[in-house]
Parts: C-alpha cells; structure tokens; sequence
C-alpha cells in the first residue's frame, strides 16, 4: 500500500477516535474474526440466565488418556426459547376484573397491662440518638425495627422475668462490654441498668435490645458502605437485621453472648488480627513489636554493633553469651531476610535503613487503628471464602492459590496504579484463554494512543493493532503474539469490571518491591505454573505451552475456583507476626476517618 493510501485509511481513524464516528459504509470484521474477539466481558456459560447473546464456547474431545483437548473457540449459537416457554410476542394473559371483597368487621385489639404496656411506653418514648450522619440514622433506624419486633410478639419481654433479668443476660454483658475487642464500639447507646419499677425495668429491657441490636449490626458491617470508601470496592457486607439479632441471641439461652460474638467475621485471618489487638491493648506496643531499636549504619554478616541483641530480642533468637551476642551472625541475617521476605523488602539479610523503618512501623502509635481498619475490612468480605480458592492482596503485591485450606502456590503480581486502581471484589474463575486477543479499552484508547495516532496516523499499524467498526464503532485490538499486552494466557472470571488475571510481556516490573503499575488488570509473574496448580494434574506446563501460537483456545478448570481481589494492610503470617502494608490506594485512611479513629 502507497503511503497515500495509508493516509487516507490512518486519519480517518483519528477522526472516528475523537468524534464517535462511523462510515455508514463500515462493514462489521468476518465470523472468523468474530470468533477470535474476546470481549471486555464475555457471556458467563456458567452464569445465570439473566445474561444474554451469543458467547464463544470451548470445546474439549475426549483423549485416548481420558483427558480432554481444548479446541479452538467457536461462534455459539443464539440463544433459543426453551420448549413451552412463551416467546415474547406472546402475550401474557390478562387477570379477570373482580368485585372488591367486602370489607371484615374491624376488631379492636386487647389493652396492653402490666409490664407489657411499659415496654410500649418505653418504647414510644425513646429518645432520637444525638448526633447526626450515618451513625446516628443507622440507631434510629434499628430503634424502629425493635419496635415492630416487640410489637410482632404482644410486647412480651425477652430479657426481665418475674421483674429480674433472666440468667442468660450476664453473658450478653460480658460480650457487650468486650465490644472493643472486635474494634466495635458502643459509645453513645444507653445502658441497661436492670433495677427499680415496672417502667424503669421495661426501658432498661428496651436499652439492651438496642445494646445487643447495636452490637451484631457493627459486628456484621452496617458502620461503613464500602462504596463511599472507593466506587471500585464491589464486596459489601450482609448486615444482620434487628430482628434476627434479637431472636438469635435470645434463642440461644445461656450462650447469647458467644451467639452475638458470632456476628463478627470469623475467618482465621480476622481472629488473628483481632488477637492483636487483645495484646496491643493489654500489654501495650512491645507486645507487637518488642524494645525499640535505635537507628545506625546497616548491619552486614560479621559486623558487631551493640544493637545486634535488640535485633535477637525482636526475632526471639536465642541470647549469645558473651561478646559474641554483639556479631551480626548468619542466624540474625536469617532472621532479617525472613522479616524482609514476608514484608515485600528486597531480601538480603542486611539489616538496613529500611528493613529498621518496616519494624518501627509496627510501633507506630495508630497501630491498633491499622489493624481496627483491616479488622472492618473482613466484614465486607464472604463469610466462606472457599477451602479452594484463589487470593489476590493488593498491597501484597502477591496471588496465592490455596488448595483444601492449604497455599499450593504464591505468585507475584503487577496490580493497578493509584489512578487505576485494581478493583476489589469476589467472583469465580471458570477458565483461561490461551492466546488471547487484547481488545484495547475505550481510556485507553482516547488518553494514550490518541497522541501517538494525532503525530502519527501509522502508529496502530506499525504496532501491529488491528481497527474494525463493531455494532458503530470503532474497536482496536491486538492480536495474539510476543508483544500482546496480555501476554500468552488469560485467566477469566467475567465481571463487571474486565478486570483479569493475565500473563505480561513487562517481565521487568516483578523484579520491583512496590508493583503498582498497570491499568487495573493483575499481571502474574509465572502464568504456566499458575495455570498447572488451578487446571490440576491432567493440564501440565508442557501440555499448556503447546496450545501457545496461533488461535485463541479457551480450557475450563475442572472446579471453578472462587477467587478474591483483596485489600488488606495489616495481617498475621504463618510464624504470628503482625505485617504491615503500604496504603497505596488510601482505602485504610479512609476507613479510620469513616470509623473516627482519625481526624
């Protein structure tokens, strides 16, 4: 083609880009190249019926072994009415029009007496809560559920019997007055104070349903929407309602206290934390982080410096008679290249600057605000993550696979920039692609390849991208090869946000400490063992690399794996130390200045 001719095919691309335009005489690309395109977020065959139009569809042939062959993908078939479903030019038969049913004979309800009619009065006479925002809404809110649940039941009461508090109610206060365990707090809702008259005894009976009510509802997440923390948080918690709460606990006789402890989040990474707070609060920062140590040169295998037993102390090494607890040994710099490892520092063993900076985090005074943050965090999350499952840790930088409770594997990752975040949410990964296309989204398209398209109308043609109209617009896309953007394989979990796993031709990035570079999508460091650990045993590398070039083939895991994109700055490793994590999107301010722990 002469360079005219490329003239008149580069420019009206950069006309369509920056008007939205289409040639009416743009012809949509072959049903090949139909079949090749991935979109930004395919049809799920395993979703529910609520999604429509046609999906590209892989299909397997059974193997001599009884394993399967992936097959290239292929346009599926429309979606048909199922036999004796009405279709929809079926019109849906019209109800009959009847005579209005003749009104019943009103009955007047029972006066209430005694301690019943108290309550109620209690009740009609609440107090609103002070204050105002989300909070105080929340309480008032709550009140009026109580009061249809009491209502509900003759206004019988739950917690007083024979004018005293029933036996159950100690445990209950015990739990309430542990709030502060679970980062909870109860500051500003009235106390039950279970003595004195018939009206007295029915608000204190009023007071501690609002406690207890108070209590699940932050315990199960009502303090924050995560959406006001970030729109691209997609995980949300399933607050208990007021009701539930209270017939739950009262239900449960002498265990209500363990009972509402129960509506916090009891994930294993969530009691651990918690236990960190216990300590912290009760035996002050050495409890997390032990004696201070000062600041100095870094330390290298040999060296003697009379910080070298403070380093011990804080790894719990054993203390070295003598002068020798002064030396720098191969044991301490074990110690320090396994704090670095776990902490995301550059691993070498030698105590330095920042390796010192990463510990003194851990003494910082907000710490236990840290932790109360990440503590809230889990509330937003599934309460069954999956005994098999796939995490991802935005600030960790890392993807782990856990098989049967068990990490099988850790991988590292390439997350979002802060102007790109990754997004957080939970969904299941069906299957990967190999070979896939990269369909070039529309921000990217207008902020980075417009400039280079307005001083050259080549550039998308020498970077070997491919433009077509689809449906009236124009679509750029990369077809499969070394310098796809996505790299060889793809793993797909379809979501609202195309957001992905995928492999990366940028192999230079994972060699950095802090790996927040992409547009949102998780790059993975080693894509071929990830894909062997989650397809299993009948899918080794040496069977995946050999659908590598030439058409997209889609495999299916054989159990889709849920899979969580998560954001968590603090936590407990394996060996019990509390880690701490860059706030690289902000998320753990915010959720301390949405809780009022920070200013």
């Amino acid at each position: 083609m002469d360079r005219d001719a490329q003239l008149r095919l580069g420019l009206p691309i950069v006309l369509a880009i920056c008007l939205g335009l289409a040639p009416a005489r743009a012809q949509a690309p072959a049903a090949e190249s139909h079949a090749n395109l991935a979109a930004a977020t395919p049809k799920d065959p395993f979703a529910s019926d609520d999604i429509t139009g046609a999906i590209p569809t892989a299909r397997e042939t059974t193997l001599p072994d009884g394993g399967a062959e992936a097959i290239p993908a292929q346009n599926a078939t429309p979606d048909v009415p199922a036999p004796g479903a009405p279709s929809a030019a079926t019109p849906l038969p019209k109800s009959s029009a009847s005579a209005p049913a003749a009104a019943a004979p009103s009955i007047a309800p029972k006066p209430l007496t005694g301690f019943a009619a108290a309550i109620k009065t209690a009740l009609d006479s609440w107090p609103p809560p002070q204050g105002k925002g989300r909070q105080a809404a929340e309480l008032w809110l709550e009140h009026k559920d109580i009061a249809a649940y009491y209502s509900a039941r003759d206004y019988t009461p739950l917690w007083i019997s024979d004018s005293k508090p029933i036996a159950a109610v100690a445990s209950i206060k015990t739990r309430l007055a542990l709030a502060g365990d679970d980062g909870l707090s109860l500051a500003g809702i009235p106390q039950a104070d279970f003595s004195g008259d018939t009206n007295h005894l029915a608000a204190a009976e009023i007071a501690f349903s609002e406690e207890i009510v108070a209590y699940g509802r932050q315990a199960s997440g009502v303090r924050i929407d995560p959406q006001d923390i970030n729109p691209l948080i997609g995980t949300k918690p399933d607050v208990a309602a007021p009701g539930l709460i209270l017939g739950t606990v009262a239900a449960a006789g002498l265990d209500g206290g363990k009972m509402l402890q129960g509506f916090n989040p009891q994930q294993k990474p969530y009691l651990a934390l918690r236990a960190k707070l216990i300590a912290l609060r009760q035996q002050g920062h050495d409890a997390v982080a032990g004696e201070s140590i000062p600041p100095g040169p870094s330390l290298k295998l040999g060296m003697t410096d009379p910080r070298v037993p403070l380093i011990r102390a804080r790894f719990g090494l054993d203390v070295v008679q003598g002068d020798a607890d002064l030396i720098y040994d191969t044991q301490v710099a074990a110690a320090v290249a396994d704090f670095q490892r776990a902490n995301g520092l550059r691993v070498s063993g030698v105590f330095t600057p920042r390796t010192l900076a990463s510990l003194t985090a851990e003494q910082k005074p907000d710490v236990a605000n840290e932790i109360i943050a990440n503590m809230e965090t889990w509330r937003w999350m599934p309460r069954n993550l999956g005994q098999s499952r796939i995490d991802v840790n935005i600030p960790d930088f890392e993807v782990r696979v856990v098989r049967d409770g068990n990490v099988v594997l850790t991988n590292r990752v390439v997350v979002g920039k802060p102007a790109t975040p990754t997004p957080v949410f939970s969904n299941t990964m069906k299957f990967l692609i190999v070979n896939p296309y990269w369909n070039v989204p529309p921000s990217i398209l207008h902020k980075e390849m417009l400039p280079h398209l307005a001083r050259d109308p080549f550039y998308l043609q020498r970077m070997g991208f491919e433009t077509f109209y689809l449906h009236g617009h124009l679509m750029v896309r990369q077809p499969p090869g070394e310098r796809n953007a996505l790299g060889q394989i793809k793993f797909m979990f379809p979501n609202q946000y195309s957001v992905y796993l995928h492999d990366t031709p940028q192999r230079r990035l994972f060699a950095e400490t802090k790996r927040a570079f992409s547009h949102g999508c998780v790059r993975v460091d080693q894509p071929f063992d990830f894909a062997e650990t989650i397809l299993g045993p009948k899918w080794p590398q040496e069977r995946i690399k050999r659908l590598v070039g030439g058409k997209e083939h889609y495999v299916f895991l054989p159990i889709p794996l849920p899979i969580h994109i998560e954001y968590f700055t603090a936590y407990v490793d394996d060996d019990g130390h509390l880690v701490l994590r860059g706030d690289i999107y902000g998320y753990e301010h915010r959720i301390e200045q949405a809780l009022g722990l920070v200013g």
